[in-house]
């Protein structure tokens, strides 16, 4: 409890609790390289001054550091000055740019542009950037404008500086639009610090700048498209990212792949809202014939004179930048299109391209720097514009702009964490919080109003958020990352193994749900979860004879639908099919299309389904009869599909040895594989080729080895082994495999045999480096054979176990801690406006169910300490006020657990 110090205000309840959720997070990161913190501290420093000759670069590690590139304290003379200024790379050998942090405010600043080159166009300490800004060719590497937030690469992915071919200059050109910042004669030092690390990155970074040069806007016109058109011509990319870029006209820039005249879109978004670099929804990838295009829409209202592209605040640019990755052997660092190759295509532009984003009033004062003045103005009518400001936030229905209302902050500070939520750090989050609290008493908000006004503003605030909070909670996907990713994966601060970890999400209701022998998960297209079970049927020691033919015909194919799509959120049954088309199904994939891909032991096929098709579209295998030619299969037990070629890769199975490619239409390609041989196994060798994975990023096929306790990744065109992956933590068993863009693997083994210690449990792996990251069990129930495992993006990941009946639901810890902070929130509601510290009925249930319990208590020291590597010193004793109880010991786990015998060691286990 805060007590009131004579001539010092005391905290509101809600700073408090922001205040104290800093320092539980500064708790978390005690162990940072002290090179981070050095290089932290001195960028603190030096953004409030201006850099000399002298700038710093800092070590981060043995293979990493950081590069501060500023300007060197210029004061432009007339608006619509471009300066640039050049940077040396300071090593010699080739680097990696991982990551981007600017130091600029709009207030000064209209746009930077950052590049790569070995000769700048001048050897001043800056230039006019007439002059030009690179002698030979230049990349741009970075942009930035508008106070948007820091661009994080994906992991594994950098831009290549140095060496034989990368650049060794970096020049920083800064546009400052209005002078009128510059009254005072200050000297401006704006840039961006650069991470950059020595570790070979496998996939190189580059920017693809569609722009168009001719569009002309005449005065009063209401709509003027400008379009851009290129068909690709290189090696596949893939897209990350996106930003527009245009000025006042501007109101919406989209961009497309266009592919057999179909158009997937990169990224739309309203110019007039912070020129972030945000991530593209669902990664794109562009093929040798591609056509990528863009459109910006104009308005000319209120000109009364023609606008053309240019480089002033009055002329106009339309500018759709694209991140994208290469394979390191062919990539590119920067490409351009500046031509509308094919008009006519553009007729059949999605309808969404042509419709304007709109933006807020304030929002546009706030975007091109003009600020209100409030001095002096009725104090009454403030509060009434609070009032207001309130209500058209409750009329949005929009989460992110009601916490930055919460948070007594502007709209578009928050906005990065609604459009990026993933990629941007936690701790950058927490420092905008603590920014608040620094600058503001959110109690105190509308000047000079008396303390009766303050309280009811703060509490009227906190009830809507606590009314609406059941509706306004963020889609599963979006969560703030508390995870400090590792060097070279896109952050500043010093990575560990255990810090990323996920728990079971214990109020997913799916793990509840009457199933037969789970065998298969999947998800579709729209990240629906997709279940393939056994309903009545069983697979056990009566199923098969001793040349594995299917012994139970006579009970007929399952007569429930075997095929369930589920809600990921509230497991609410979407879709359902397969009703009599199985006897004993085990593996399920889902191509980029959405067609099912399944496989059945029993009758030794592989069916290909569509999601809304009774009939199956595509069959291999002749239907129970097993075999081991081109056309029989022997107990199948999973595909993967090539989302690029559309080759088919079927992992054939508990009586054959191999991996088998196929075409997209089912004709025979190749295969690959053998028995294992006595003793230890040799690489191709099988003994179950349980699970595949498909790893498109680099053209490799992983597969599940299950007896042999395993992964072997193998190059898909020709089958040869690349490498294992083996940990003594799998034990004898690794049932299933799941890859995530971005480098993570997800594994689940099989119960231990007698005598052995290894337990059963899910794997997060570096796909890299094969580390394991963490590993995971369920809080209700437990596993007894998981048989596939399945994640998304989001690092949501979904279990199947096949004697236990369940699917379970496992998130990041950071979704815990969301969970815990919108908690916070009820009780703060709870304390304004009853003076009473006990929670809620619902708070209670969030609160206890983040460690699996249902008490009406938080004990933060427990919850924390879920966090691997966190230690509990200091925070034993700490809990929520008025919680009637606390229980320190682990009182385990109120559900029915259901246990079953590991399986023989003389003979793998049936599933």
């Amino acid at each position: 409890m805060l007590h009131h110090v004579s001539g010092v205000s005391p905290f509101s309840s809600l700073q408090c609790l922001i205040f104290f959720t800093i320092c539980l997070h500064i708790a978390f990161n005690t162990d940072f390289d002290i090179h981070v913190k050095l290089y932290k501290d001195t960028t603190r420093s030096l953004s409030s001054e201006c850099l000399g000759s002298d700038r710093p670069v800092i070590s981060l590690g043995l293979s990493d550091f950081a590069l501060d590139i500023r300007m060197p304290g210029v004061t432009p003379k007339q608006s619509d000055t471009y300066l640039c200024m050049s940077v040396p790379l300071p090593v010699d050998d080739e680097a990696y740019v991982v990551d981007f942090k600017p130091h600029a405010s709009m207030d000064t600043v209209h746009h930077m542009l950052l590049f790569g080159c070995n000769e700048p166009s001048s050897t001043e300490n800056y230039w006019d950037c007439d002059e030009g800004t690179c002698k030979d060719k230049s990349n741009i590497l970075y942009a930035w404008a508008r106070n948007a937030p820091p661009t994080r690469l994906p992991k594994g992915v950098g831009f290549r500086v140095g060496g034989e071919t990368g650049g060794r200059f970096f020049v920083l050109q800064v546009h400052y639009g209005d002078i009128s910042a510059f009254r005072d004669k200050h000297k401006d030092c704006s840039g961006v610090t650069l991470h950059l690390t020595h570790q070979k990155q496998p996939l190189i970074a580059g920017m693809y700048l569609m722009m168009s040069v001719n569009t002309v806007i005449p005065p009063g016109e209401k709509v003027v498209d400008a379009d851009i058109a290129c068909h690709y011509k290189r090696f596949p990319m893939h897209l990350f990212a996106y930003r527009v870029h245009t000025h006042r006209l501007g109101k919406v820039v989209s961009g497309y792949r266009v592919r057999n005249g179909q158009w997937t879109l990169i990224g739309r978004q309203s110019p007039q809202l912070p020129q972030a670099f945000y991530p593209v929804e669902h990664p794109v990838d562009v093929n040798y014939d591609d056509i990528l295009a863009a459109r910006c829409v104009f308005s000319g209202e209120g000109r009364t004179t023609e606008t053309r592209i240019g480089g002033t605040a009055n002329d106009e640019m339309c500018n759709f930048y694209i991140m994208y990755y290469m394979e390191a052997k062919h990539a590119v660092s920067y490409m351009t299109c500046t031509q509308n190759a094919n008009p006519e295509m553009f007729r059949n532009i999605p309808q969404e391209a042509n419709i304007p984003i709109p933006v807020k009033s304030d929002m546009l004062k706030v975007t091109h720097g003009h600020h209100e003045e409030t001095k002096g103005t009725d104090k009454s009518s403030l509060l009434q514009q609070a009032k207001k400001e309130e209500e058209e936030i409750l009329d949005q229905g929009d989460f992110y702009s009601l916490l930055s209302k919460l948070l007594g902050e502007r709209e578009d500070v928050v906005h990065v964490h609604k459009h990026n939520p993933t990629e941007k750090a936690e701790s950058d989050f927490v420092a905008e919080i603590a920014n608040v609290v620094q600058k503001k008493d959110l109690a105190r908000q509308i000047t000079n109003h008396d303390e009766r006004d303050n309280t009811i503003l703060v509490r009227d605030r906190i009830h809507k958020f606590h009314r609406l909070e059941s509706t306004l909670r963020p889609p599963e996907n979006r969560h703030f990352s508390l995870r400090q990713p590792k060097h070279g994966e896109g952050s500043w601060e010093k990575g560990h193994t255990g810090d990323f970890h996920i728990e079971e999400a214990v109020e997913w209701p799916g793990v509840d749900l009457k199933l037969g022998q789970v065998s298969g998960l999947a998800l579709d297209p729209e990240n629906n979860l997709v279940i393939f079970h056994r309903g009545d049927h069983v697979w056990d020691e009566n199923s098969f004879d001793s040349k594995f033919v299917y012994q139970q015909r006579g009970l007929g194919p399952i007569e429930q639908n075997t095929i369930l799509v589920l809600n990921p959120s509230n497991a609410k049954l979407l879709h359902s099919m397969g009703r009599s088309l199985f006897y004993l199904p085990h593996g399920l994939s889902i191509d980029k299309n959405g067609n099912y891909w399944v496989t059945d032991v029993a009758l030794h096929q592989v069916f290909k389904l569509g999601a809304h098709d009774k009939e199956p579209l595509l069959i291999l295998g002749v239907a129970l009869q097993p075999g081991s030619d081109r056309n029989h299969f022997c107990q199948p037990t999973d595909v993967a599909v090539d989302p690029i070629t559309g080759s088919i890769y079927i992992s054939d199975g508990y009586c054959n040895s191999r991996v088998i490619q196929f075409t997209p239409k089912g004709l025979y390609v190749m295969q690959w594989g053998e028995e294992t041989s006595l003793g230890r196994a040799r690489p191709g060798q099988f003994h179950i080729p349980h699970s595949l994975a498909l790893i498109p990023d680099f053209s490799q096929l992983c597969v599940a080895d299950r007896e042999n306790g395993r992964i072997q990744c193998f190059k898909l065109e020709t089958g040869e082994f690349i490498r294992e992956i083996k940990h003594k933590s799998f034990g004898r068993e690794l049932f299933a495999v799941s890859y995530v863009p971005g480098g993570f693997l997800f594994a689940v083994n099989g119960m231990p045999y007698p005598g052995e210690a290894e337990p059963v449990q899910g794997f997060v792996m570096n796909f890299s480096t094969g580390e394991i990251i963490d590993t995971f069990i369920p809080l209700r129930k437990n596993f007894e054979m998981p048989h596939d495992v399945v994640a998304s993006e989001d690092k949501t990941v979904f279990v199947g176990d096949v004697h236990a009946r369940a699917v379970w639901k496992f998130a990041s810890i950071e979704s815990m801690f969301f969970l815990f902070l919108i908690s916070q929130l009820h009780i703060s509601y709870l304390q304004i406006t009853d003076g009473e510290h006990k929670l809620d009925s619902s708070s209670g249930r969030i609160l206890g169910k983040l460690r699996g319990k249902g008490g009406g208590g938080l004990n933060l020291g427990n919850f924390f300490a879920s966090h691997k590597g966190y230690s509990r010193k200091g925070f034993d004793r700490l809990s929520t006020e008025g919680s009637d109880q606390e229980k320190d010991e682990d009182d385990g786990t109120d559900s029915e657990e259901e246990c079953s015998a590991p399986p023989p060691p003389s003979a793998p286990s049936s599933s």
